[in-house]
């Protein structure tokens, strides 16, 4: 785990003015005031009647012309149509990951209006496993054999320069379209067409690699209307994907197309994905269960899959034929290979984040301001993945690289074996300006302030660590990663509050990315319930070790739950009792159900308990509401447990037995803030010893596989009277007499039942007898102590431990 604690921070919290409240509902046409939505747009810098119609609406933003993009548009223009004219042949050439891949679709749809496919048109991909991002010898070779006389670059080649010379050699003219760091001197290309090229206040400054392609068509299109036989629009769902799925801030004429792009690409889900006009796309949403209208479609659905093709098979260049094919039967073939690369890539990065884990054990993280780590054995395909979820977890940058002891075969001079791999960063440490200084150590570098692909001589490397830190260290200080440390939510909201109602104000804020982040939502003094884990399987029926916790979040507000979900956490990580947690609200369209994903989770924070507040302690155990009733397999199990903690007309009352003295110590610190009374309401445990427990569990196990149904974990836990851990070694304790137990989203199914039970248990059903066993003496124990005593250890808990220090607000 990591070694620093973070800190949470809100924002300052804002009052919005009733104009502004007005003007938000008016243009988004909300019912209900969108108190929060004004809020974060007021937040987030959009506070003026000038700029709010256009973020909130595409329909209103006025979109501009490509050739603002600079003279080397028209450039470039000319030189294809020069191209068309003469009947030359034309190379695209690509990149490997999302945005590449669909910049090169819209390249090959695009141009393909202009020249003929196949024969005049070709485009050309780099092998991640094999070769870098950018432009390569080889791929030249292969290009002027074939007889190319132009190549139009996307998503790639701005600092290619000896490559570019090279090029110019063989007789190849080069036009670059990119997004990434510009050289210092201008390459001799025909055109660079490149937004880093603008002002930061230009509407295409941040345009993605796709985007800029986009422009590129969309200026020929204007130059020789009469060509085109479709619109323009068709390449907008291509758009969608690749600006989504890539690094760059969605404002101006980025958000306006992703905006547009997920509007066409809805189409792909109306009907049959034979029928759609795009079947590849309707194909890869009907494999993820998406539907296409929500950015996090393209994030977490289309755009991993996509990734994941370089990332197993290092060619990704099917991907470009899976996006544009319109042969139905063949695009579903490749979706399913794109499905199954995903499902390998899931699992081999859970591998490669253990083994990553491991080395850092060895790290002294108190001196360490940059992870830099390096195994000859690591696959380089999803060392970038990895590198994400570090840097996330340990709050610092972070350097994957596979170790190639084979010299190179793809320049003009052998180098010496080489690390590569790839970086991420976090927070505003800025990693490739971190990384440039240290250019004369590497062998190649590009990409971006937070994510960056290198490499560099193995002999390098311990100097090229060293000289990282000690940078760092230097430059920014503890500053840097505190800063980093800093969990940044946005909002304050209750239990009540999520649901249809917000989720509608928040997804005007979509499409979301950088410099426009998913709203983060925080919940003070929440608790868990019903939680349990899924092993996601792939489409083969493989089961992969790629986890998720679901649940349902409680708190004070309404006596109803909200269902949730944690990635890649077994729900042992979450606590026990009254928590603080920050989520994001979702829509999970496979379950029709809202839902939150869980981001951080910590124990609330405890304050003092005045004795005046003790004092209000109300004992209501042993009143005939409270009783427990006995339960009976054969009773109908749609009854569910009862809240752990309600509102009451006179404060709050805990209808369940607490687990230990810091939950109820929580307790007692909430209602003294709410400065209500805190009613002891919960009941007499069951009378019946844990062999009785054991017997009942058999039964209702053998109910359900005579009657075929299923059983939910609250259901179970209300029959039983049992806790989550109790439950989860009894159904291990069912497993290892014989039961065929199948857990599902309906819950728990029994498949069969063993024909007999032998008279000695193995282990695991004693060690589910010992826990109901300590869980009943635990619930005896918080019945039956004295009020005054309560009150009184409560008391103590207080002076012996001090609250922790607020966090920032």
């Amino acid at each position: 785990m990591p070694d620093a604690m973070s800190s949470w921070q809100l924002p300052v919290p804002i009052d919005p003015s009733a104009d502004w409240m007005t003007a938000v509902q008016h243009y988004t046409g909300l019912n209900q005031s969108p108190k929060v939505l004004a809020q974060l747009l007021w937040q987030r810098g959009i506070r003026t009647l000038a700029v709010l119609p256009g973020f909130l609406n595409a329909s209103q933003y006025q979109p501009a012309s490509p050739f603002t993009l600079g003279p080397d548009m028209q450039w470039a223009i000319e030189r294809l149509v020069q191209a068309r004219q003469n009947l030359e042949r034309v190379a695209i050439w690509g990149d490997f990951d999302a945005d590449g891949v669909t910049a090169t679709a819209v390249l090959w749809d695009g141009l393909g209006a202009f020249l003929p496919q196949g024969d005049r048109l070709r485009y050309f991909i780099p092998n991640r496993l094999t070769e870098s991002h950018g432009l390569s010898y080889s791929g030249l070779d292969q290009l002027a054999a074939w007889g190319a006389t132009l190549i139009v670059t996307c998503d790639t080649g701005s600092t290619n320069l000896a490559e570019i010379d090279y090029a110019n050699r063989l007789g190849i003219d080069v036009i670059i379209t990119d997004h990434h760091t510009l050289p210092a001197a201008r390459p001799p290309v025909v055109a660079i067409i490149n937004p880093r090229s603008l002002s930061g206040d230009h509407p295409l400054a941040t345009l993605s690699g796709v985007a800029v392609a986009y422009k590129l068509i969309e200026a020929l299109y204007e130059t020789l209307p009469q060509v085109p036989e479709r619109p323009i629009e068709a390449l907008l769902d291509l758009v969608a994907i690749g600006l989504i799925a890539d690094l760059v801030e969605l404002k101006g004429d980025g958000r306006y197309l992703a905006q547009k792009g997920i509007e066409h690409l809805q189409q792909h889900t109306q009907g049959a994905p034979e029928a759609a006009p795009r079947p590849g796309i309707a194909y890869l949403l009907a494999l993820c269960k998406r539907s296409g209208d929500r950015p996090t479609d393209i994030s977490f659905g289309i755009g991993p899959r996509i990734n994941a093709v370089s990332r197993i098979h290092g060619d990704a260049s099917f991907c470009v034929d899976l996006l544009t094919s319109r042969d139905a039967a063949h695009c579903k073939r490749l979706a399913y290979e794109t499905e199954l690369a995903n499902a390998r890539r899931k699992a081999l990065q859970k591998d490669l984040l253990t083994q990553v884990e491991q080395q850092i054990q060895r790290v002294d993280l108190a001196t360490t301001q940059v992870l830099v780590l390096s195994d000859p054995q690591w696959p380089a395909g999803i060392l970038g993945l990895v590198a994400g979820q570090v840097a996330q977890r340990y709050k610092r940058p972070t350097i994957l690289l596979t170790e190639d002891l084979d010299t190179a075969a793809d320049t003009e001079t052998a180098h010496p074996p080489l690390a590569r791999g790839s970086a991420r960063s976090l927070n505003g440490i800025d990693l490739y300006a971190l990384v440039q200084h240290q250019a004369h150590l590497l062998h190649s570098f590009g990409g971006h302030p937070l994510a960056a692909g290198l490499s560099l001589p193995l002999d390098n490397l311990p100097l090229f660590r060293d000289a990282l830190n000690r940078q760092l260290r230097e430059q920014q200080g503890a500053a840097a990663l505190e800063n980093a440390n800093t969990i940044h939510a946005d909002i304050t909201v209750t239990v009540a509050d999520l649901g249809k109602a917000l989720f509608r104000e928040l997804k005007f804020l979509e499409p979301c990315g950088m410099g426009n982040p998913v709203p983060r939502l925080l919940l003070r003094h929440v608790w868990f319930r019903n939680a349990w884990n899924e092993n996601l399987r792939d489409r083969a029926g493989g089961k992969l070790r790629y986890i998720k916790t679901e649940f349902d979040l409680h708190d004070n507000s309404t006596p109803t739950g909200f269902p949730g979900v944690w990635w890649e956490h077994y729900r042992e990580a979450l606590p026990n009792g009254l928590c603080d947690v920050i989520v994001e609200l979702d829509f999970n369209t496979y379950k029709k159900r809202y839902e939150v994903r869980l981001l951080e989770v910590r124990p609330s924070r405890v304050v003092a308990v005045p004795q005046a507040a003790l004092n209000q302690l109300v004992d209501r155990r042993k009143s005939p509401e409270s009783a427990v009733q006995a339960a009976d397999p054969a009773v109908d199990l749609a009854q569910s447990s009862p809240p752990f903690v309600s509102p009451q007309e006179d404060g709050l009352a805990i209808t369940q037995c607490p687990e230990n003295w810091q939950d109820l110590q929580r307790w007692l610190s909430l209602a003294n803030q709410q400065q209500q009374s805190l009613t002891l309401a919960y009941g007499s445990p069951p009378e019946k010893p844990p062999a009785e427990v054991l017997s009942v569990l058999m039964g209702l196990a053998k109910y359900l596989y005579r009657t075929g149904t299923t059983a939910t974990r609250p259901q179970l836990q209300a029959k039983l009277a049992i806790g989550d851990r109790s439950l989860d070694l009894g159904l291990s304790a069912l497993a290892s007499l014989g039961f065929i137990l199948e857990r599902s989203e309906a819950g728990l199914a029994v498949l069969g039942t063993p024909d007999a039970i032998a008279p000695t248990y193995p282990a695991a059903v004693y060690t589910f007898l010992n826990a109901v066993a300590e869980e009943l003496f635990r619930q005896r124990y918080f019945y039956q102590v004295p009020l005054k005593t309560l009150q009184a250890i409560a008391q103590q808990m207080t002076i012996q431990t001090p609250p922790p220090s607020e966090p920032p607000s």
